[in-house]
């Protein structure tokens, strides 16, 4: 008897020691907050604790684009003191920015080292300047999910998710400066076209714009002329353009050479039109001592933004927020620092739908994008749909001619599609029929 007793004793201690052994080894319970965080998407550039968004910048502020670079550095910085100081309504209230700016010189290989330097504490990137220097960061944005605002009109910015662009591509302003040529000249037959471009991915893009709409419209190319970016002497290019006869010249170069061949070809003697691409101007040339207003005599620029001042709906709290933000720290008004406000006013647009989802994460700052249509900036520009992709960008531009006394512009030729594109859909749309038909 006593036996048994001391048997059954030994199994319940037994038995309660594996269930306390049991129990040291199951996992604790998770509690909601703990749930919630291992359920939160990861972030990077955001800090929920102050409502901070970091907003990373690849510039150029001391290489050949420099004089559109450094206005364009002012239009983020512009926007981001605006946002900081509370009531603009483009983020939610109490949201606020950092930049972090880095200058490549627009070396494609800086811009590679700074996009690493940035990529791991940003949201995204607000500006990558330049078409050579954001072409080959496509796939390095598309591994780390991260969008970056080209400053660039290149068509190739449209073929990747991570590059939406803004405005009408390079290829499309060639083909509608090309209309204008036989417009502005009262027939093809009358115009000996030429092209001075950069030997860049932007003058590839414009290159090709122009070859495409001189083949459709019937228009004799007397000269093509490549020069690289910082280009100093220009003698040889222009005397070349002379001696073809060229009547309408197309300027797919940078700011920093439009100068320097307007000042060469009126020392030649050598009057002709210019159409200038939307890169070739700056606004500092309505006052540049070296370049009087008859130098730009013959020159008209073809673009698909607004100019400054314009009378538009959005223009005044641009305006407004230049002159408290910009004009009090010394900025001038340049269509650079406007068209980067606009650029990062889409950008926030997005981030804005993003923090209203709870989703601020890379994934959920992409999907808010995605999710954009009929965006004006407030009525500044023509509206962008980026909820289809590869991206559908505008194609219409319009030529204006600058008014060197009131440092404006005049509208000589409105906004419109180019003529080869509508020569070149009757073409596609039996092979269309074709494949339909084999379904």
């Amino acid at each position: 008897m006593k036996l048994a007793r001391n048997l059954f004793v030994s199994l319940l201690m037994m038995a309660a020691l594996g269930a306390c052994k049991k129990a040291e080894q199951a996992p604790a319970e998770p509690t909601k907050d703990a749930k919630a965080e291992a359920a939160a998407p990861a972030l990077r550039g955001v800090d929920m604790a102050t409502k901070t968004i970091t907003i990373g910048t690849l510039n150029d502020e001391s290489g050949p684009a420099a004089v559109i670079g450094k206005p364009f550095a002012v239009g983020k910085r512009i926007l981001a003191e605006q946002v900081n100081a509370g009531g603009s309504g483009l983020l939610p209230e109490g949201w606020k920015i950092k930049l972090v700016e880095k200058d490549h010189g627009y070396n494609p290989a800086k811009a590679k080292d700074a996009y690493n330097e940035l990529k791991n504490d940003v949201l995204f990137i607000g500006t990558s300047f330049g078409t050579p220097n954001t072409l080959p960061l496509q796939p390095f944005l598309a591994q780390d999910k991260m969008v970056a605002f080209p400053a660039s009109l290149s068509s190739a910015m449209a073929g990747s998710e991570w590059t939406p662009p803004v405005g009408t591509p390079y290829k499309h302003e060639a083909m509608r400066a090309v209309d204008y040529m036989v417009e502005s000249a009262g027939g093809a037959d009358k115009v000996k076209a030429a092209i001075i471009y950069d030997q860049t991915d932007f003058g590839k893009d414009g290159f090709e714009g122009f070859k495409a709409a001189a083949a459709a419209a019937g228009v004799t190319v007397v000269s093509e002329q490549a020069v690289a970016p910082g280009q100093k002497d220009f003698t040889a290019v222009v005397g070349a353009l002379k001696q073809a006869g060229a009547s309408h010249v197309l300027l797919t170069v940078l700011a920093s050479s439009t100068g320097p061949i307007l000042g060469t070809a009126a020392k030649m003697q050598f009057p002709t039109n210019w159409i200038g691409q939307t890169p070739s101007w700056i606004d500092p040339f309505f006052a540049h001592p070296q370049l009087p207003a008859p130098v730009f005599g013959g020159f008209v620029w073809v673009n698909s933004v607004p100019f400054w001042g314009e009378q538009l709906p959005g223009m005044d709290v641009f305006l407004k927020s230049f002159e408290t933000y910009g004009a009090s720290k010394g900025a001038r008004p340049d269509f650079y620092t406007m068209v980067s406000y606009i650029q990062g006013v889409l950008a926030l647009e997005a981030a804005k739908a993003a923090i209203t989802a709870n989703d601020i994460s890379p994934d959920g700052y992409a999907k808010a994008l995605r999710s954009i249509t009929g965006f004006s900036a407030g009525g500044m520009i023509k509206p962008l749909d980026l909820t289809k992709f590869p991206y559908e960008t505008s194609t219409t531009a319009r030529i204006l001619k600058p008014d060197f006394e009131k440092k404006s512009w005049t509208v000589v030729s409105d906004y419109a599609a180019p003529t080869a594109l509508a020569a070149a859909a009757p073409a596609a749309a039996p092979a269309a029929a074709e494949e339909k038909a084999a379904q």
